[in-house]
């Protein structure tokens, strides 16, 4: 039993992001909306021309790729929470039964 209630807080520790994750998380939204604006000023602002359409392309890669990366993040949040909820749901469930 024991072993079997310390197993269950390293799992549910291992999946939950850390707060390096969360940080990390934080600054990849700040990224994405400093590139949104780049893009639209670029666009809004910028003469037509080779080098620019590189820019942007080169902006729309660094933005897919940070929107990828908190999708991925707020998957893993997910997961966490509900692993979280579903945990509690049945210490609770299994309370209730025997109390």
């Amino acid at each position: 039993m024991l072993r079997q209630i310390v197993e269950t807080i390293e799992t549910d520790g291992q999946s939950r992001p850390s707060a390096i994750e969360f940080e990390m998380a934080y600054q990849a939204r700040v990224a994405v909306d400093r590139i949104k604006f780049a893009i639209k000023h670029t666009e809004q602002f910028a003469r037509p021309c080779d080098t620019m359409r590189e820019v942007g392309l080169e902006l729309l890669d660094a933005l897919e790729r940070l929107e990828a990366l908190d999708r991925r993040f707020q998957a893993r949040s997910r997961v966490a929470n509900s692993h979280r909820n579903g945990s509690e749901g049945s210490a609770m469930a299994s309370t209730t039964a025997t109390g």
